[in-house]
């Protein structure tokens, strides 16, 4: 950077969650890194159900874990030190600095009156109600020296918001949007979707609502998701600069089949979703189809990603038990409620659908609380505390939950292939027949395992669907070229192209270097 300083920075807010908020903080950096600048993500608090565990055995969100694969570093604890994994609408496990600390219900997080807030797995007061009792000023200590450890090792360090800043009820208990960029005197930057339809109000209302000191970080906005001729916006962009006084940064245009890993486990719309690859046509005579179980709170629901991104594998995401009808593999995913999910699946006949399937010899692969389900008895006094719970019987495995939960990033071998993965589970698996299979087993076509993004592993994603292939009677053959991480690389790329050939890189570069420029307007609630 040719800033004097360093440790610069941005924070990319959103006028909604959605927004594009993830995805324009992977953009940016990657751009940087590209450029040769020294980048790091940064989210100070995270609410998501798919995570990733670092070397180190931390636990972070998995979009910030992308987003540091964006900068070409490896991720952190420091680049999420806040994790909030919900358990349902009103309670949430607490991950802070990459280790669980107990469940936080809302009212508790927030500060507001009302019961206790947060409890142990045993039910004791814990270390996250003594936290968050504390104050909304020691959490925001903790949160704002990660940053500026990540400030004192990188060049510039690209927060990503929550939500949005102006949700002006939660402003004194914030510490992710303006409550950090305050704290970091960081420029702040606010992408609104456009394709929602409502931009400029978006923009203009966000700006309006916040406080005048909130307001002199806005530095100005970034369209996402356009679609058609910009010059036919560029009038509405010149409205905006008047009636704001703040520059529009950019505006990127939609882009099909970006493909990032998910964020948040509990908004995203799963009824009707398909995941397809459009990069290639099968290479065999047939093409493999995959249904995922949509379990309730499901979890890493990115591990099927792999299988999407195979020519011919087509993967879509189900409810119902007719839906598994003409899958050739069924993948019951990782799930925040194990119980839970048992229960579902039982009430809507897909228990039953699965049990047909294993004795017919038909493909299914249990992943995390997917394997959990398959197994034989469950003992869970920690997550549900439902106690002794019978499983699915398609597997001879019997779990207990145990109160420090498993983080871990294992390598080994399966049908022949090297395998790498992590795992993030309190579920402990006691395997009593099969074949082994990575860290659990498999009987007949009915695999289970822990191991999230085990299918990342080219050689033995390709051996498991020649597995699939021939156990479905399918005439489906994998790529022999087909590299996750390659493409992985060229997807971020894309995000780099983003924001490198439609943002006005040289301003948010200054932005980043010089910081909030002094004297920007304040903008009163009701301005015309």
């Amino acid at each position: 950077m040719s800033g004097a300083r360093r440790g610069g920075g941005l924070l990319v807010a959103g006028t909604t969650s959605d927004a594009g908020k993830s995805v324009v903080t992977a953009g940016i950096c990657r751009w940087l890194a590209r450029s040769g600048v020294k980048v790091a993500p940064f989210k100070a608090q995270n609410m998501s159900l798919n995570s990733f565990v670092t070397r180190e055995g931390a636990e972070i969100g998995r979009a910030q874990a992308m987003q540091a694969q964006a900068a070409r570093v490896e991720p952190t604890a420091l680049m999420n030190p806040v994790l909030l994994k919900p358990g349902g609408d009103q309670s949430s496990q607490v991950v802070l600095l990459g280790r669980p600390v107990g469940e936080m219900s809302a009212r508790g997080f927030f500060g507001t009156p009302g019961p206790p807030g947060a409890v142990a797995a045993d039910g004791s007061p814990s270390p996250a109600r003594a936290l968050y009792g504390g104050g909304r000023e020691r959490l925001l200590g903790v949160v704002t020296d990660c940053l500026e450890q990540l400030r004192g090792s990188y060049d510039a360090v690209i927060c990503e918001g929550a939500g949005s800043p102006a949700e002006i009820n939660l402003r004194r208990t914030d510490i992710v949007n303006m409550g950090i960029a305050r704290a970091a005197r960081f420029p702040v930057v606010v992408v609104g979707d456009i394709d929602r339809g409502g931009v400029f109000a978006s923009f203009f209302g966000t700006t309006a609502l916040l406080s005048p000191q909130d307001q002199s970080l806005i530095a100005g906005y970034l369209v996402n998701k356009f679609r058609g001729d910009v010059s036919l916006l560029e009038p509405g962009l010149e409205m905006l600069r008047g009636l704001t006084g703040r520059a529009t940064y950019g505006v990127l245009p939609f882009r099909h089949g970006l493909g990032i890993d998910e964020e948040d486990g509990l908004r995203v719309s799963l009824r009707g979703a398909v995941r397809e690859s459009v990069v290639a046509p099968p290479v065999g005579e047939d093409v493999l189809r995959v249904a995922v179980c949509a379990v309730p709170l499901m979890s890493n629901f990115t591990d099927v990603d792999a299988l999407a991104a195979e020519p011919g594998v087509v993967v879509r995401f189900v409810d119902r038990a007719e839906e598994l009808a003409d899958a050739d593999l069924v993948v019951v995913p990782g799930t925040r409620g194990t119980v839970r999910a048992l229960g579902w699946l039982r009430e809507r006949g897909l228990a039953g659908a699965l049990a047909r399937r294993a004795a017919e010899g038909r493909p299914v692969l249990g992943i995390c609380g997917g394997f959990q389900v398959l197994g034989e008895h469950i003992e869970d006094e920690v997550e549900s505390r439902a106690g002794a719970v019978d499983g699915l019987g398609l597997l001879p495995v019997r779990v207990r939950f145990a109160r420090e939960k498993t983080l871990a990033r294992p390598v080994g071998s399966a049908l022949g292939e090297p395998v790498e993965g992590y795992e993030i589970h309190h579920g402990v698996a006691e395997v009593l027949g099969g074949e082994p299979f990575l860290d659990g087993c498999r009987v007949g076509s009915v695999w289970g395992t822990h191991w999230h993004g085990s299918l990342e592993s080219d050689g033995f994603r390709r051996a498991f669907l020649r597995e699939v292939a021939a156990a479905a009677g399918r005439r489906f053959v994998p790529a022999a070229d087909t590299s996750f991480g390659v493409l992985r690389e060229e997807q971020l790329d894309l995000l780099g192209d983003l924001i490198e050939e439609h943002a006005d890189t040289a301003a948010l570069l200054r932005l980043i270097e010089d910081g909030p420029a002094a004297g920007l307007p304040f903008l009163p609630p009701g301005a015309p």
